[in-house]
């Protein structure tokens, strides 16, 4: 992308950069589903890449009887890891909007949960799953030494989830929300959760934002000085250490990170960093997430904001669309 042109809108969809997977997408809406399982048929192997396939498409799908047509007709690891991560989601739906079907849909999502981890027992991607399921019943394991808060919470399923994958993207950040205040847990069990997972992973890896996921989830307008918070010394220095040890990684990924680039963008540009910021928000391009932006304003305003601090162009007119799931 020339720096200089930049007249299309920005673009929301979760899919991102990753075409294969947009145009599986359009199958889905319409009711197709072969192409849905070729693309997560290759990623058998790439956890990140199936965490990532998978959650999208079933947001597509959540509102359909695709994946039920799916798993009866070809019963297989895609099929039934689709049909777990639907039943999640309708899950999650029903407990959030205090539907009388709550109950009924979660043990209808634990039961998919556990028949994808059969299907695929080296898969974590259920229990990822799973993980995300956790703060509707928050389940109270004693949590590990380390930790100044010791908060209790679901984490004899995590530690089963990172025994399969020790650096699962998704299983961390769906752990660590499982401590926010809006799911029933407190500002310093976050940031207490959040710096245990970040120092233990290496030094390269994406895992060492979820510091900033946490500061962006505290955030209290209401508070004095509360956007100058990124300035202070550990915060500047968790996104300056991001900036110079993951981000030359992301050339490499399968698909643009564009919320773990939003995160990082957005904590540069917050503690005056704006020559690093440019170089974040050049690699994600005109892909775009709601997070973070969404917790300050009105996305779209927001994330234009934050390029014109970096001298970066934005699109010609107010994109009308946004994304979804993110």
């Amino acid at each position: 992308m020339a720096a200089e042109l930049f007249e299309r809108q920005y673009v929301w969809h979760p899919a991102a950069d990753d075409r294969l997977l947009a145009s599986v997408c359009v199958d889905v809406r319409a009711g197709r589903y072969r192409s849905a399982r070729e693309a997560l048929a290759e990623t058998r192997t790439d956890f990140a890449l199936r965490a990532h396939r998978s959650l999208v498409l079933a947001s597509e799908a959540a509102g359909t009887d695709l994946v039920e047509r799916w798993l009866a007709e070809e019963p297989s690891p895609e099929s039934t890891l689709m049909w777990a991560r639907v039943a999640v989601q309708r899950a999650i739906r029903a407990a959030d909007a205090l539907d009388e079907r709550a109950e009924a849909l979660e043990r209808i999502a634990l039961a998919a949960c556990d028949r994808a981890s059969v299907a695929n027992a080296a898969d974590p991607t259920p229990w990822a799953a799973k993980l995300a399921m956790a703060r509707l019943h928050r389940p109270h394991d004693p949590a590990p030494s380390g930790l100044l808060t010791s908060p209790p919470g679901p984490w004899r399923l995590f530690a089963h989830t990172i025994a399969l994958d020790p650096w699962h993207r998704e299983a961390h950040h769906r752990f660590l929300s499982f401590f926010f205040t809006r799911y029933g847990g407190s500002v310093n069990a976050a940031w207490d959760v959040a710096a245990f997972l970040a120092q233990r992973a290496p030094a390269d890896s994406a895992l060492r934002l979820l510091p900033l996921v946490a500061l962006v989830e505290s955030h209290n307008p209401t508070q004095l000085l509360a956007e100058r918070v990124w300035e202070q010394p550990q915060w500047r220095a968790t996104a300056l250490s991001a900036y110079r040890n993951w981000l030359p990684t992301v050339a490499g990924y399968r698909f643009t990170p564009v919320l773990d680039l939003a995160y990082l963008a957005h904590a540069l540009v917050m503690a005056q960093r704006e020559f690093e910021a440019r170089a974040v928000f050049t690699a994600m391009g005109r892909y775009a997430s709601r997070m973070p932006w969404s917790v300050f304003g009105e996305p779209v305003e927001q994330l234009s904001r934050a390029r014109r601090a970096c001298g970066l162009p934005i699109p010609s007119q107010r994109d009308p669309h946004r994304e979804k799931g993110r």
